[in-house]
């Protein structure tokens, strides 16, 4: 079988490989401290197997998320510039291949959502051959190493290994923002986990005009909003101000449609996304991949849609849900 952990050694293989790679480029700035970082990324993938198993302290991994958050804030990762193909050279590629470059990209949805759909009867004996708790990951995984073969076949490059360099190339012109996600989410569950919400909710209660409809709808939204600016995601906002405000005021209190109230909640979150560096692989890795002057040019285009877009939000919860 196939499982999840085959799919996490396989990144880790990959930022092990980029740390090499950094480590051999003299030519790099910062090139022990970047070879580290992405080095001891790829180590903590590895490492986490064991960990998972319960045959290895957890700790030692938050000391290297530790050593991560060090080597990054204290300007020790860089972009190595490495000398992979020039902006001439990818445009004569194109010029070239044409719509025949979206292959490798489609190949890879295809291939995973064939292998999702087919994943009850592919089987070896009686034994699933992809996870099936992880079922949507692991055939993610495959989808990508068929399109690296599906894109080597086509476009032929000079060197079998090109795609490792071209995503070192790539990796690091993100740089440290690629880990906000997994960051970010782990926050969310502390923050859970701490009675955030419950705090938060205590300290609205107090605040909250008794008896205010408009003021309770109006600290759910800007809360989801704020929340999410702060944690740069929806989704580990929503349970903190759910049970600060949405549920035991919203809907136990003023009786709201729970559905409602909790997709709208949900909607005005999302108008903190697009206002949020901490939310980088939405604002900060497109301006990074476009290699884009003003690296915040997503967000402030955006800015100007948000915030009305919350107004609205508002309004459609207050008519909508009561």
């Amino acid at each position: 079988m196939i499982n999840v952990e085959v799919v996490y050694w396989l990144v880790g293989i990959l930022f092990l490989a980029w740390g090499f790679l950094i480590a051999r480029d003299v030519a790099h700035p910062k090139r022990w401290g970047s070879s580290s970082f992405w080095g001891l990324l790829g180590l903590c993938f590895f490492y986490g197997t064991w960990v998972q198993a319960g045959t290895a302290p957890g700790w030692v991994l938050g000391i290297a998320v530790l050593v991560l958050v060090l080597l990054a804030s204290t300007g020790l990762l860089r972009d190595g510039k490495p000398g992979t193909s020039g902006p001439a050279e990818r445009e004569a590629s194109a010029a070239k291949f044409g719509n025949k470059l979206f292959i490798p990209a489609l190949t890879l949805p295809a291939v995973t959502v064939i292998l999702v759909l087919l994943a009850p009867v592919l089987k070896v004996g009686n034994v699933p051959l992809l996870d099936p708790k992880n079922t949507t990951l692991v055939a993610l995984a495959i989808g990508a190493v068929a399109a690296v073969v599906v894109a080597l076949m086509l476009l032929k490059p000079k060197h079998p290994l090109t795609p490792v360099f071209e995503s070192r190339r790539i990796i690091e012109s993100i740089g440290w923002a690629a880990l906000l996600p997994q960051m970010l989410s782990t926050l969310g569950i502390l923050f859970t986990k701490a009675g955030v919400g419950t705090a938060v909710g205590t300290l609205a209660s107090g605040m909250l005009p008794k008896g205010s409809l408009i003021a309770g709808v109006l600290v759910y939204c800007i809360g989801m909003f704020v929340f999410t600016v702060l944690m740069g995601n929806g989704f580990a906002a929503f349970p903190i101000m759910t049970a600060a405000i949405g549920w035991p005021v919203l809907v136990q209190t003023f009786h709201g449609n729970p559905p409602v109230v909790f997709a709208i909640g949900m909607l005005a979150g999302f108008c903190g996304t697009l206002c949020t560096p901490m939310a980088a692989n939405f604002n900060l890795v497109p301006p990074a991949l476009l290699e884009m002057k003003n690296k915040y040019g997503v967000i402030s285009a955006q800015i100007g849609t948000a915030i009305p877009l919350l107004g609205v939000n508002v309004v459609l919860m207050y008519f909508l849900a009561f």
